[in-house]
C-alpha cells in the first residue's frame, strides 16, 4: 500500500466507519477488514492518528485499528504478519513525538506502545526506555505526561510477564532505572507538596497526575523486579518512605474539598500507597517482615485512634484494615507447632507481631471494631427505611470485602478474634455482660450499641462454643428480646433472629427448635420488611442444619409456607424474590412429599413470577431450582404442573435460544426430575426430546444429566421414545463414541444396556449399528477395565435375551472379520473369561454367568473345548451371589426378588419416585433378578450330559480344575 497514494483513500473510509449510518458503516468496516493485512496499512494509520489536525473520532478509530493489528499480525509467525522493515518503521514513529493533545487518544497510543513492547522489548527495540526516561526529563509539561504515561504502560505490561527469561529480563530492567524512577518520583511528589504549601491548587493538580504517574510505576518495579527485594537498599528505602509520605498527603487532605477532581487524584494516590504495600506483602511477605511492625503501627493509629480524626476516608480504612488483616493472617508468619521446624523468617515475623498485638493493643481493636465500626450508621438506617431491600442486599455481601467497609470490619474481627481468642474472649464476654436484659426503646445509641455487640458474638460463635451457654441464653434473654414489638427496637428483632441463625448449627439443643419454629412464625409476620427478610434467612441455616429433624417442624410448616409465600409476593427486587425462592425450595426439600397440601399458591403464582423474570435470568435460575424441589415433593402429582413446567423446560434446554446461557444446567436437571417423577409419558414430553441432539453435539459438562434424562424416558416409555427418536439418536451415539473420553463412551453404553435390559428385542434392532463395536471390543480386548466391563454388560443382555440376533451378530461379524463363526465365538468366550475381573458390579458379574451358560448345551467343539472357562465364571458367579443360610446350611441366590419384597424407607430416606418403581418393576422381570443362578447351572449342566451321555460329560468335566468342581458340587447340593 503506497502511503501517499492510500492515505486519502484510507482516511475516507475511516471517516465512513465512524458515521451512524449503518448502510456507510458496514461497507466502510468491510474495507477495512480487507485491508488489514496489506503491507503498509499500519504506516498510514500511523500518520492519521498522529496528525492532530484531523477528527478525533477518525484518529481515535485509527488507533484502535492499529491496536488490534498487534495482538493479530505483529508476531512472526501470525499469518499475514508485518514485515520486519514495517515494524522497525512503525516503532520509531510511535516513540518520535510525545505530543498528543487528547487524553484518551495519548492513553490508547500508550497501550499500543506497550503491546510492541511486550512483544519486541529489549530485543528488537533496546531504544525504547532509554527514549522514555530522556522524554520524561523534558521541561514541557505535555510530553513529559504523555512519556510518563507511555512509561507506566510499558512497565506495566512488561512486569506482567512470566516466563523465566522475559522475568529476568524485567529483573535487569528494574535494576537498571529503579534508582531513576524513584529520584522521578521523589521530584514530582516535592513538587506537588510545595505548590499545595504555596495554595496554587491548579500547578498542585498538574504535578499530583505526575505522582500518580510515576508511583505506579514504582509499585511495577517494586512488587515485580526483584526477587529478593529486601536486599535492595533503594527498595527497601522506598517503601520505609511511603508512610511519611502517606502521612503528608493524609494531612493535604484536610484542606482539600470534597467532590472535586483534586480531592479524587488525591485520594487515588494514598490508595495507590496502600496498594504498594499490600502487593509487595503478597508477593514477598519475608522481605516485608521489616515493614511489619511500621505498617501496624501506622494503620492501627489512623484506624483505630484519634490520630485518623479528619483525615480518612472509607476505602483508606478498608486498605489499612486489609494490610493488618493479611499481616495476621499471613500462612508465612505463622511457626510451625513445633517452633524448632519453624524457618528463621517465621520467627522473626512472628516474633514482631506478637510484640505489637499486646493485650492493650487487642482490646483496644476489639472494642474500637465493635463499638465504632459495627455500629449501624445513620446512612444505613435512613437507607433501612427508604429501601428496606437495597438494605438486606447492601448486608448479606453486596460488595466484596476487599472494597466494602463493613464487611471489611466484619472479616478483620474474624480473624483476629480467631488468631487471638484467648486474650479477647474474655472481653467480649464482658461487653455482652453489660447488656443483659432488656434495653431502653428511647435510647437509640444503647440499641445500636447492643445491636453491634451480638453481631461479634455471632461472627465469632465457633471461637466462643466453650464460652457462651447459649441455650440458656436463647431463652432467658434472646427470645424475650424477639417479643418487644415496638418499631425501634426492629434493629435487634433482626439481629437476635441473625444471631441465632449463626449459633443454630454451632451449639443449639434440638428441644429448643420449637420455641424458635414459634418465634419464626412470629417474626414472618413481622411489620417491618428487613426483619421478615433476615427471618427467612435464619430459617434457611435452621432447616439445612445437620440436627434438622421433620417431625419438629411439621406442626409449623404451613404456617411458615404460607407467610414465605406472602413475603415472596410482597418483595420487589430480583435479588431478595431469589433469596427468598432459595428459602422456599430448602424447605420443601427438606420435607419432601410432606409439602403437597401447602404449595398451591406457590404453583399458581410461578408462572406469573416466570413471565415477569424475563430480563432477569438469575432469577429464572432460581425459580428453575424451586421447581426442580416442587416436583420432587410433588412426585407423580406433579404431572398437573405440565402446562406451565414442560414449556419452562424447553425454553431452558433450547441452545437456540440465548437465554440457555443462563438456564440450562437448571433446566436440564428439572428435565430429569420430571422424568423421573412421571406417572407415564405424554405427547408434549416426548416432544421436548427434540431439545437433545444438539445437547449431545456440545460435549459440554452437562453431557452426563444428558445420558441420565436418556435413560429416564427409556424407564418411562422405552417403546414409544425409541421409535420415535431411534434414529438420530443412535447417529448421536455412533459420532459420540469416536470422540468422547472413557467416561463418555461408558454413559452412551449404559443406554444401550438399560435399553436391551427393557426390551431386548427393539433395542437390539435399534442399535444394531453399535453393537459390531461392542463385539469387536471385546475380542481385542479393550484396555480399559470399565469400558470392557460395560461391554460385557451390552453382550451378555443380547446373548442372554435375544439369542437369534447373537447368531446373526455373530455371522456378520464372522464375514466382517473374515473368520469362521466358531472361531470367533471362542475367541470371544476366552477373552471373557480372561477379563471377568474387570466387573466389578454382582449384577454384570451374575449376568456373565448366565449369558455363558445360556451356549450349554451344546454339542459345538469350541464352546466345548471352551467348557473349562464357562464353569469356572458360572462358580465365580456363585460366589458372588449366593448366600448360606446358617440354620438350614442350604444356599440361597440373594439377588432374587419378588413381587412381595418391599423395603421398608426409614424416615431419613427419600420415598421412592416412579422411576424408582418402574426399575422396581423392571427387576420383577429381569434374568438377572428372577432366576436362580444356582438352579439355571444345575439344569444347563444336567443337559448337555443327557446331550453327551455319562462317559462324553464326565470327559468334558474333567477339563475342570478339581477344586473348582468341589465348590461347584457343594452349591448344587440338593439337585
Amino acid at each position: 500500500m503506497d502511503l501517499n497514494s492510500a492515505s486519502t483513500v484510507v482516511l475516507q473510509v475511516l471517516t465512513q466507519a465512524t458515521s451512524q449510518d449503518t448502510a456507510v458503516l458496514k461497507p466502510a468496516e468491510e474495507q477495512l477488514k480487507q485491508w488489514e493485512t496489506q503491507p503498509g496499512f499500519y504506516s498510514v494509520l500511523l500518520n492519521i492518528f498522529t496528525n492532530h489536525d484531523l477528527d478525533v473520532n477518525v484518529r481515535w478509530l485509527a488507533v484502535l485499528y492499529f491496536k488490534n493489528g498487534i495482538d493479530r499480525y505483529w508476531r512472526r509467525v501470525a499469518p499475514h504478519a508485518l514485515s520486519e522493515e514495517e515494524k522497525s518503521t512503525l516503532r520509531a514513529g510511535l516513540i518520535t513525538n510525545f505530543n498528543e493533545p487528547i487524553n484518551q487518544i495519548a492513553t490508547q497510543i500508550a497501550v499500543l506502545i506497550a503491546k510492541v513492547a511486550r512483544l519486541d522489548c529489549p530485543r528488537q527495540w533496546p531504544e525504547l526506555i532509554p527514549i522514555l526516561i530522556e522524554s520524561v526529563k523534558v521541561q514541557d509539561d505535555l510530553r513529559q505526561h504523555r512519556a510518563l504515561l507511555t512509561f507506566y504502560h510499558v512497565t506495566k505490561t512488561l512486569a506482567s510477564k512470566r516466563l523465566a527469561a522475559d522475568r529476568k529480563l524485567f529483573y535487569d530492567l528494574a535494576s537498571g532505572i529503579y534508582n531513576f524512577a524513584c529520584s522521578l518520583w521523589n521530584h514530582h511528589t516535592d513538587t506537588f507538596l510545595q505548590h499545595i504549601s504555596s495554595g496554587n491548587e491548579a500547578a498542585a493538580l498538574n504535578s499530583l497526575e505526575r505522582t500518580l504517574l510515576s508511583l505506579k510505576v514504582l509499585r511495577k518495579l517494586t512488587v515485580n523486579g526483584f526477587m529478593e527485594p529486601h536486599e535492595n537498599m533503594e527498595v527497601m528505602g522506598f517503601l520505609h518512605g511511603i508512610f511519611d509520605r502517606l502521612k503528608q498527603f493524609l494531612e493535604c487532605s484536610r484542606s482539600v474539598d470534597t467532590d472535586t477532581v483534586f480531592r479524587d487524584k488525591l485520594e487515588k494516590t494514598i490508595i495507590l500507597f496502600t496498594k504498594v504495600l499490600l502487593d509487595f506483602l503478597d508477593q514477598h511477605p519475608f522481605s516485608f517482615t521489616p515493614l511489619i511492625q511500621r505498617s501496624l503501627e501506622f494503620s492501627v493509629s489512623y484506624v483505630f485512634t484519634e490520630v485518623g480524626e479528619g483525615v480518612t476516608f472509607e476505602r483508606f480504612i478498608v486498605q489499612c484494615m486489609n494490610l493488618i488483616k493479611m499481616i495476621v493472617k499471613n500462612y508465612a508468619y505463622k511457626p510451625s507447632k513445633n517452633f524448632e521446624d519453624s524457618s528463621p523468617e517465621t520467627l522473626e515475623a512472628h516474633k514482631i507481631k506478637m510484640a505489637f498485638f499486646t493485650y492493650p493493643t487487642l482490646t483496644e481493636i476489639c472494642r474500637r471494631l465493635v463499638s465504632h465500626y459495627f455500629l449501624l450508621t445513620e446512612e444505613e438506617l435512613t437507607m433501612w427505611e427508604e429501601d428496606p431491600e437495597g438494605f438486606t442486599v447492601e448486608e448479606t455481601g453486596g460488595d466484596s470485602w476487599k472494597y466494602s467497609l463493613r464487611p471489611c470490619t466484619e472479616v478483620l474481627f474474624i480473624d483476629i478474634f480467631h488468631e487471638y481468642n484467648q486474650t479477647l474472649t474474655p472481653v467480649l464476654l464482658e461487653m455482652m455482660q453489660r447488656l443483659q436484659g432488656p434495653t431502653n426503646v428511647e435510647d437509640m445509641n444503647a440499641l445500636l450499641i447492643k445491636d453491634a455487640v451480638y453481631n461479634a458474638i455471632g461472627l465469632a460463635a465457633f471461637e466462643l462454643f466453650d464460652s457462651v451457654d447459649f441455650d440458656q441464653w436463647f431463652k432467658n434473654q434472646l427470645l424475650p428480646e424477639l417479643q418487644v414489638t415496638h418499631n425501634r427496637y426492629k434493629p435487634l428483632r433482626r439481629r437476635v433472629i441473625w444471631l441465632i441463625g449463626q449459633w443454630v448449627s454451632v451449639k443449639f439443643k434440638s428441644d429448643l427448635r420449637p420455641m424458635l419454629y414459634e418465634a419464626i412464625c412470629n417474626l414472618l409476620q413481622d411489620q417491618d420488611l428487613v426483619v421478615r427478610i433476615e427471618t427467612a434467612t435464619t430459617l434457611k441455616l435452621t432447616v439445612d442444619d445437620f440436627e434438622f429433624r421433620t417431625d419438629q417442624f411439621l406442626p409449623y410448616l404451613e404456617t411458615m409456607f404460607t407467610l414465605l409465600f406472602q413475603l415472596l409476593q410482597q418483595v420487589t427486587e430480583c435479588d431478595t424474590k431469589m433469596h427468598v425462592l432459595h428459602v422456599l425450595s430448602c424447605v420443601i426439600e427438606r420435607v419432601n412429599m410432606q409439602i403437597r397440601p401447602y404449595v398451591g399458591c406457590l404453583v399458581q403464582y410461578l408462572p406469573l413470577l416466570w413471565k415477569q423474570s424475563e430480563e432477569h435470568n438469575m432469577l429464572r435460575c432460581a425459580i428453575l431450582t424451586t421447581l426442580i424441589h416442587l416436583v420432587q415433593g410433588l412426585g407423580a402429582d406433579s404431572k398437573n404442573l405440565y402446562p406451565f413446567l414442560l414449556p419452562v423446560i424447553q425454553l431452558s434446554t433450547d441452545v437456540s435460544q440465548p437465554p440457555h446461557v443462563y438456564l440450562l444446567e437448571d433446566g436440564l436437571e428439572l428435565w430429569l426430575v420430571t422424568l423421573e417423577n412421571s406417572p407415564c409419558i405424554t405427547p408434549e414430553l416426548l416432544r421436548i426430546f427434540q431439545n437433545m441432539p444438539p445437547l449431545l453435539e456440545q460435549s459440554s459438562e452437562n453431557l452426563r444429566t444428558c445420558f441420565k434424562i436418556i435413560n429416564s424416558y427409556i424407564f418411562l416409555s422405552s417403546t414409544e421414545f425409541l421409535q420415535t427418536y431411534a434414529a438420530g439418536l443412535c447417529q448421536s451415539f455412533c459420532e459420540l463414541l469416536n470422540d468422547i473420553t472413557t467416561e463418555g463412551q461408558v454413559q452412551v453404553l449404559k443406554v444401550v444396556e438399560n435399553a436391551l435390559k427393557v426390551n431386548p428385542v427393539l433395542g437390539s434392532q435399534i442399535f444394531q449399528p453399535i453393537l459390531p463395536c461392542v463385539f469387536r471390543g471385546i475380542i481385542e480386548g479393550e484396555r480399559y477395565p470399565v469400558v470392557m466391563s460395560t461391554y460385557l454388560g451390552v453382550m451378555g443382555r443380547v446373548m442372554l435375551q435375544n439369542t437369534s440376533f447373537f447368531s446373526s451378530l455373530l455371522n456378520v461379524m464372522a464375514h466382517k472379520c473374515n473368520q469362521e463363526m466358531d472361531q470367533l465365538l471362542g475367541n470371544m468366550i476366552e477373552m471373557w473369561v480372561d477379563r471377568m475381573d474387570n466387573i466389578t458390579q454382582p449384577e454384570r458379574r451374575k449376568l456373565s454367568a448366565l449369558a455363558l451358560l445360556s451356549l450349554l448345551p451344546s454339542d459345538n467343539s469350541v464352546i466345548q473345548d471352551k467348557f473349562c472357562g464357562i464353569i469356572n465364571i458360572s462358580v465365580e458367579g456363585l460366589h458372588d451371589v449366593m448366600t448360606e443360610d446358617p440354620e438350614t446350611r442350604t444356599y440361597k441366590d440373594c439377588m432374587l426378588m419378588s413381587h412381595l419384597e418391599e423395603p421398608k424407607a426409614t424416615e431419613d430416606e427419600e420415598p421412592p419416585t416412579e422411576q424408582d418403581k418402574r426399575k422396581k418393576m423392571l427387576a420383577l422381570k429381569d434374568p438377572v433378578h428372577t432366576v436362580s443362578l444356582q438352579q439355571f447351572t444345575y439344569e444347563k449342566l444336567k443337559a448337555q450330559q443327557e446331550l453327551l451321555g455319562e462317559q462324553g460329560f464326565q470327559s468334558l468335566m474333567e477339563t475342570v480344575d478339581t477344586e473348582i468342581v468341589t465348590q461347584l458340587q457343594e452349591f448344587l447340593q440338593g439337585f
